[in-house]
């Protein structure tokens, strides 16, 4: 349970020392910053969001997994936001958490009632034609470029696999992926574009739940609309972005991180020659030690409260620090790493708001399938660059590189 909220010291505010999540350092090196937050403040630090926005940043493991599971005392409806009087409109990370109808910011039974139709829709993905569907799409990819004998891997082949891959299993045709991938990065970015970007999104899937409502298909969003909770376009609409944002990002970013591991990481040579066991174990810890989603907003107080020995006052914004919790030495051997096989990381969150089983399998599928693809293909893949020279994306939620340059020797193009 947490505990009852005390009066914090006289001269002493709550966001003393509190820490910009953005800049390069955060941008560079985030794993620092969590590691002086936990010895400075403990498992729950005080932070700073770009415009000088106040929040509290949760990275310990078992603060959490406490903070998760009390919907009734951290809330997921955004609108208790003690903030928002203060928020500018045009506030770039606004539509990372303005209140919205969705299953997103839903709570109860109108949370469950909608949570119960997208885990079934999900459920319907069949992995056996996933998996087909991921090789014939990594397939097509890499004849595109294997013949040049370099490429990008983020922009080129971990953005498109998953995102090509949601088109097919919402009944999206590809030609919609541009738009979509654009979308997307201008709104994780939190720029300029943000909002905007948001609103792409949104008029995509209006588009997509107009076409399915008129002739469905085998697909989710023909599922979502025909499911006996009886959604109807609006919420359908909202939900599929979530899914959206929520099934490419991660899988994308899971993709390019693992990679980046086995091309500077000597523990995985193997799998560069064909191992497999190896991929496995790059992908889990991956998502221990570069975990894609790296901050989720968020949860926000419904009264005074406190965890993690700090005071939290009603309406307070609480940030899930998943990297920051991945990395709790709680959680680790003497060693520093997670023990072999682990795989309570928090990277898909946890609680009723945590990522739905079908949603977590189907990532796995179209993760594992993009890496074995590419280096059955390319079995002498090597960075192009040094690893210094890699540069990470601006953002405060995720933990992605802006490009993954690798070389091999040009191969067969079918």
């Amino acid at each position: 349970m947490t505990e009852p909220a005390t009066t914090p010291p006289p001269g002493c505010p709550a966001h003393a020392g509190a820490a910009p999540l953005y800049g390069p350092r955060f941008q560079t090196d985030p794993g620092q910053l969590y590691q002086e937050l936990r010895e400075t403040h403990g498992p729950v630090a005080p932070v700073e969001l770009a415009g000088g926005v106040p929040a509290w940043l949760v990275i310990g493991y078992r603060e959490l997994q406490l903070m998760t599971s009390q919907p009734k005392v951290f809330g997921r409806d955004s609108s208790r936001w003690n903030q928002w009087p203060e928020i500018p409109a045009d506030w770039p990370l606004k539509p990372m958490m303005a209140p919205v109808p969705s299953i997103l910011y839903a709570e109860g039974v109108e949370h469950q009632r909608r949570k119960d139709a997208v885990t079934e829709a999900l459920a319907g993905v069949d992995p056996y034609e996933l998996k087909k569907h991921c090789e014939e799409i990594a397939d097509r990819l890499i004849d595109e470029f294997a013949g040049r004998g370099e490429a990008d891997l983020v922009a080129e082949y971990a953005h498109r696999v998953p995102l090509l891959v949601l088109c097919r299993l919402f009944g999206l045709g590809e030609d919609e992926a541009p738009v979509l991938i654009s979308g997307l990065l201008a709104m994780l970015d939190g720029g300029a574009d943000a909002q905007a970007g948001a609103q792409r999104l949104l008029d995509s899937m209006l588009k997509l739940v107009q076409e399915k409502r008129e002739r469905p298909g085998p697909d989710i969003t023909s599922r979502l609309l025909a499911h006996e909770a009886g959604l109807t376009d609006e919420e359908v609409m909202r939900d599929m972005r979530v899914i959206l944002i929520a099934g490419h990002q991660p899988c994308a970013y899971w993709i390019s991180n693992a990679l980046r591991l086995m091309l500077t990481d000597e523990r995985f040579a193997a799998s560069l020659s064909g191992g497999r066991r190896s991929i496995s174990q790059a992908l889990s810890e991956a998502l221990w030690e570069d975990t894609p989603t790296q901050i989720f907003a968020g949860r926000w107080a419904t009264r005074d409260t406190q965890l993690g020995g700090q005071r939290i006052a009603k309406g307070d914004m609480v940030l899930l620090g998943i990297a920051g919790a991945n990395a709790d030495p709680s959680v680790r051997q003497e060693s520093g790493r997670p023990a072999e096989g682990n795989r309570a990381y928090m990277s898909f969150s946890y609680g009723a708001h945590g990522c739905p089983f079908p949603a977590q399998e189907s990532a796995e599928v179209i993760a594992t399938t993009a890496i074995e693809v590419l280096l059955d293909r390319l079995p002498d893949l090597r960075l192009a660059v040094a690893e210094h020279a890699l540069v990470w994306r601006p953002s405060a939620w995720v933990r992605a590189l802006v490009a993954l340059p690798v070389a091999f020797t040009p191969g067969y193009v079918a």
